[in-house]
């Protein structure tokens, strides 16, 4: 995005609604207005026309915004980088957000080059009145770096190479890491080593802090399953298609971690992620067995392919020993929650009303959606083992996401403003800023609910 060019040089995207395209087409040159009648143009949603300058050249863009109102796209804007020629251009008329505009135009401009080329160069947006390019292009930066881990395949992506993100994250922002692994987390974690002893990838549990000690504490914990068999409960191979983007809970409390530490918020972060890959070996866990957690809770396991449950549990139990004044995990966690309420929308639980209804509003004004499920306390009956404190995955179909979210609220029992979001990390098509392919869903939700919360000094 470019917040110094030479505006005379840009091309015009007209943006335009219904309500307002008399007065546009009113106000076109003869020969544009004879072209937009010609080629059928009309102001719907995401309609677009290329219209030719009298030599010939692009002249100027008309884009519909479609009817005003809810159920507009916040994103809509993002369309264009896939559709424009390259070139520079600048945003008018009426009826859009400029903040909006230029995150959705950054959003939408996301590619995955790791393995191979870029293709045509992308058109570039001049920054509408108003809007700070550089908070802008911050939050685009840590949602591409979040898409990038997510979009990356497991054989480059494993528990070292999320450690490796996280350490240079931290080099940047002048946080400090540490990493617990080896005979240390079997003692220290012991489901987080359980869950990753059988691949040849070391499992490990990353610990990020950042900020002032004595401000106020916000610790994000990200579910970072680089690759899910599902163990011995094996899924079947459909099953396994996506399961690079089981560590999507990581990326998402990484991206929205780098837009922390790039505001400058007024808080202590810490930033806690297990990072395993659940394998088959001689060294796998089994239906059937107990293990003691780092809370002190013994888990039976009743299936291995709810391993997320699990390494979430022994970080859950870390962050809950300070008592942070606020505690979000974010995970790709259950099927059930998908079911519910599809990919587009994140389930969220939470004890607290009042962080509750904080959530669901900044999702809704940021364009990040989520949708809340209740902790329903009768259920947790469902989570009962004859032979342990708890089973990881209970039989019956019933409430998987509610129960799920039961049994992590187990093990962080100090801390009454946890928020969890179950989420899917995933774009199954593309849409208006949202290519298809991995997603960071609910970064920006949390990084605004923090500014809001934390803003930053000056």
């Amino acid at each position: 995005m470019d917040s110094a060019p030479d505006l005379a040089s840009a091309i015009s995207i007209v943006c335009v609604a219904p309500a307002d395209w008399a007065a546009v087409e009113a106000g076109l040159a003869p020969h544009e207005a004879a072209y937009a009648r010609a080629t059928g143009f009309a102001p719907k949603a995401g309609r677009l026309a290329l219209v030719p300058a009298a030599d010939g050249r692009l002249g100027r863009v008309l884009f519909g915004l479609g009817e005003a109102g809810p159920n507009r796209d916040r994103l809509l804007i993002g369309k264009l980088p896939a559709a424009l020629p390259a070139g520079l251009y600048r945003l008018d008329g009426t009826g859009f957000d400029g903040a909006d505009a230029a995150l959705a135009w950054l959003l939408g401009s996301y590619r995955f080059t790791r393995y191979r080329a870029a293709g045509a160069a992308l058109p570039t947006l001049v920054a509408p009145a108003g809007v700070d390019a550089a908070a802008v292009t911050r939050i685009a930066e840590a949602v591409a770096l979040g898409r990038d881990l997510v979009n990356t395949p497991a054989n480059d992506l494993g528990p070292a190479e999320i450690e490796a993100a996280i350490r240079h994250l931290a080099e940047i922002h002048g946080a400090a890491v540490t990493v617990t692994s080896g005979d240390a987390l079997a003692k220290d974690f012991p489901l987080v080593h359980t869950v990753g002893a059988a691949s040849p990838r070391a499992p490990r549990l990353i610990d990020l802090t950042w900020g002032d000690p004595s401000a106020p504490r916000v610790t994000l914990v990200g579910k970072g399953v680089v690759f899910d068999t599902g163990g011995l409960d094996i899924k079947p191979s459909s099953g396994m298609l996506l399961m690079k983007k089981d560590m999507g809970g990581a990326a998402a409390a990484l991206a929205a971690a780098a837009m922390v530490m790039g505001s400058g918020l007024r808080l202590r972060l810490r930033l806690i992620v297990p990072a395993v890959e659940n394998a088959i070996s001689g060294a796998a866990f089994r239906p059937g067995d107990v293990i003691r957690s780092r809370a002190g809770l013994t888990v039976e396991i009743g299936n291995t392919d709810a391993e997320g449950r699990l390494i979430l549990a022994d970080a859950l139990a870390l962050a809950d020993a300070e008592k942070p004044d606020l505690l979000i995990d974010f995970a790709t966690l259950t099927g059930a929650a998908r079911v519910a309420l599809g990919p587009d929308l994140p389930a969220f639980f939470t004890e607290d009303e009042a962080l509750a209804a904080a959530v669901a509003e900044v999702g809704q004004t940021v364009a990040d959606p989520v949708w809340r499920l209740p902790l329903h306390a009768p259920y947790a009956g469902m989570l009962d083992s004859k032979v342990a404190d708890l089973n990881n995955a209970p039989g019956g179909s019933f409430a998987g996401a509610i129960t799920a979210a039961l049994f992590l609220r187990r093990f962080a029992p100090a801390t009454r403003a946890h928020l969890h979001f179950d989420l899917y990390g995933w774009n199954p098509s593309t849409k208006p800023g949202r290519p298809e392919g991995g997603e960071v869903q609910t970064a920006r939700l949390v990084h605004a609910l923090l500014a809001n919360r934390y803003p930053a000094a000056g």
